[in-house]
């Protein structure tokens, strides 16, 4: 009967810990920089207009305004977004993409291209 006991406290314990451990891992992943949140919510096909590097793209704190509003998307109520230009992106009708994260740093609102 104590040995029944030890077992099954034994195995209580490592369902524990080994939840604890799963729990714990996840916290600790860093963050992404803002470029990887942007790029990695692109498609494919956009992705490819990206000739270099994600990390070659200018980041932007800007106040959403009329120009950005069409862009984002209609819950967001922030006064203020982070831009993400991929530079070198254009095409011959559009300008550079241009990818709209929240302040948190972690969630896209939107996208489009820049005026060439």
């Amino acid at each position: 009967m104590k040995k029944l006991v030890f077992i099954s406290m034994l195995i209580l314990l490592s369902i524990t810990l080994a939840g604890w451990n799963l729990f714990a891992s996840k916290n600790d992943l860093p963050d992404l920089p803002i470029e990887m949140v942007a790029f990695n919510s692109l498609t494919d096909e956009e992705q490819d207009l990206i000739p270099v590097s994600p990390k070659d793209s200018n980041v932007e704190k800007l106040t959403v305004n009329d120009d950005i509003k069409p862009l984002i998307e209609n819950s967001y109520i922030k006064e203020k977004v982070y831009s993400v230009t991929f530079n070198n992106s254009a095409t011959d009708s559009s300008g550079n993409l241009v990818v709209f994260v929240d302040l948190n740093k972690k969630t896209v609102i939107g996208k489009g291209f820049s005026e060439k």
